[in-house]
């Protein structure tokens, strides 16, 4: 039987401000934007690319804002991935290489972080 994750909450303040940064800068694709009722608003982002979406919204999660620790992308290049996130207004770190891959790394305007990972060449 096969277990896939598809769906990570990410804790935020500013749920059109964050959804702003996840599309417009880092170039999630908006799947869902949804007002269920006054207490629960659903958005659903996903990585290009990715089975795995992350939400986001009122009445999600009880985690706190920012509180979302080392959520991690696999890229083909980070590089190119870094530059892009770059020109996009986004502060990304500089590239940091290790045996186990190549990672760039930069965090939500609340505070959530994140690290691109280039896997080594097999």
């Amino acid at each position: 039987m096969d277990w896939k994750l598809e769906l990570v909450p990410v804790p935020v303040s500013d749920v059109d401000g964050a959804k702003t940064f996840y599309v417009e800068k880092v170039g999630f694709h908006a799947d869902h934007d949804h007002q269920v009722h006054e207490g629960l608003r659903f958005v659903q982002l996903t990585p290009p690319g990715s089975a795995c979406s992350i939400v986001m919204g009122t009445g999600i999660t009880e985690m706190a804002p920012g509180s979302q620790r080392g959520l991690q992308i696999v890229v083909d290049d980070v590089a190119l991935a870094r530059r892009e996130l770059i020109a996009h207004g986004v502060d990304a770190s500089d590239v940091d290489v290790q045996p186990w891959g190549s990672f760039v790394t930069f965090a939500d305007p609340d505070g959530n972080t994140w690290a691109l990972q280039q896997l080594p060449a097999r």
